[in-house]
């Protein structure tokens, strides 16, 4: 009777935390949903959806009567803690989470045995973190039973960041900056030690903001799912791929380097105010922008807000249909437009529809206010070339002004991008004009939506905002 009564408490025990789990899978599956796509790619946020669905299918078919021969074990913690993570301000391109990433070797790294017998590597979260490419990898167990040897049960801490980073040295494309960990539940002062001295793991020189997440504490097994809330416990490393222990390489030289990459001043537009009204979208757009005033290098560093203009960027701000145009354009009889048009018809009634919805002016304003807008010398061959052959006189007059306003760099692509093949989706003008903005750490805006896919499905974060396109109209 003792055994039965026993069984029976566990049972409801056991129906309380399904009940509890549930409740946190719904309220996972919500922020997922209300993660910022400009942020995370709508691939990763489908793979973070079927694993929080999938826990909750498993928590549906719980059996509670074999509850005390089955622990309740999930693993919602580890979910929850991802999507924290996603959701702080300052990480961006997310494009990959929970997937392994494909490795390709570069020559000098072949030899590395522990990277060598792998063909992917499996991190949590691939993505910039205040610019920089970075690896996550996130655990939410407690910290008394995570180990720093291999046993026979599990492999240990040592053995896992070692080979993260042997992957990490073992390819030039995908290459992070640094290593992130992220320990939900914190991390003993022997592990912690151990990982400071053997990998030169420090602590990460920011703050995580406030969740709103609100769970239910639960300990259970070995797991510890303490209310995750603040993550007041939570103790988050980074390792820089490539470490040195005394770093020679300062902020200075750094910006010495990249200023080689500027156009010297007579190359640079004249620094007038464009004046085309006050009222005028354009000119408004143009205003919120950091002005060229000097190209001195005390001037510039890589931590400035740079943002990296595309060829179908600039076309955008300087179109007909984002000046005023549209309505005017919808007004025309079919027969005149399809025959000035032709096979862009309907192409360019979208693109008009869509500015009577959207203003493109508008939605580039949070994007572009407060930022120092580049363009590589190539993007300025084709912009001009466009222009000439298809703007009207105000499109052109439009591209003078906002030419006056951005800051000319040499074509000087990253290493990263320029390693990718160069195929039908990864053409090389695109990948000098990306790895240029990549170079300086820079958002490249772009409708080019089709190259930004190719890049994500190599596994590699690029830092992209995208716009709507717009066509010149000879206006």
């Amino acid at each position: 009777m003792r055994n039965q009564g026993n069984r029976e408490r566990r049972s409801m025990e056991v129906e309380v935390e399904v009940e509890a789990a549930k409740k946190r899978c719904r309220e996972l599956i919500e922020k997922i949903d209300c993660l910022d796509v400009p942020t995370i790619k709508s691939n990763c946020k489908h793979t973070l959806l079927k694993l929080a669905h999938s826990e909750f299918s498993f928590l549906s078919r719980f059996p509670i009567h074999l509850a005390s021969s089955q622990p309740l074990s999930v693993n919602l913690g580890h979910l929850e803690a991802i999507v924290y993570i996603l959701q702080q301000p300052f990480i961006t391109a997310v494009s990959r989470v929970c997937k392994p990433l494909p490795l390709s070797f570069s020559s000098k790294h072949k030899t590395l045995s522990a990277a060598a017998s792998l063909n992917s590597i499996h991190v949590h979260i691939v993505c910039n973190l205040n610019k920089n490419p970075v690896w996550v990898i996130v655990s939410d167990r407690n910290p008394n039973y995570i180990t720093w040897h291999s046993n026979n049960k599990t492999k240990g801490l040592k053995s896992r960041i070692q080979q993260v980073l042997d992957a990490a040295k073992s390819t030039n494309t995908l290459r992070p900056y640094s290593i992130i960990l992220f320990f939900s539940n914190g991390l003993t002062i022997f592990n912690h030690q151990k990982l400071k001295d053997e990998f030169g793991a420090s602590k990460l020189a920011l703050e995580f903001s406030d969740s709103d997440f609100d769970f239910a504490e639960e300990t259970e097994g070995e797991w510890v799912h303490v209310i995750p809330g603040l993550y007041k416990e939570a103790c988050v490393l980074e390792i820089k791929v490539d470490h040195v222990v005394n770093n020679v390489i300062s902020s200075e030289h750094e910006v010495k380097d990249s200023f080689l990459n500027v156009f010297p001043p007579e190359r640079q537009g004249e620094n007038v105010k464009p004046n085309l009204g006050p009222s005028n979208s354009f000119s408004a757009l143009l205003s919120q922008m950091k002005k060229v005033e000097s190209t001195k290098m005390e001037d510039f560093s890589l931590d400035d807000d740079f943002i990296n203009f595309d060829t179908t960027a600039l076309i955008a701000i300087v179109s007909g249909i984002s000046n005023g145009c549209a309505e005017e354009l919808l007004n025309k009889p079919e027969v005149e437009l399809r025959h000035r048009f032709k096979g862009n018809y309907d192409f360019v009634i979208a693109q008009a529809m869509s500015e009577l919805q959207y203003p493109i002016h508008a939605n580039l304003s949070a994007a572009v206010s407060g930022k120092r807008g580049i363009i590589c010398e190539s993007v300025l061959s084709e912009f001009k070339e466009l222009v000439l052959m298809c703007g009207g006189a105000n499109e052109k007059h439009r591209a003078d002004q906002l030419l006056k306003c951005l800051l000319v760099v040499r074509d000087s692509p990253s290493e990263r991008l320029i390693g990718l093949p160069t195929t039908r989706k990864l053409a090389l003008k695109n990948k000098i004009v990306f790895g240029t903005g990549d170079y300086w750490r820079a958002p490249t805006l772009t409708a080019n939506m089709a190259f930004v896919r190719a890049v994500a499905q190599t596994g590699m974060s690029l830092f992209t905002i995208e716009h709507s396109p717009r066509a010149l109209t000879g206006n």
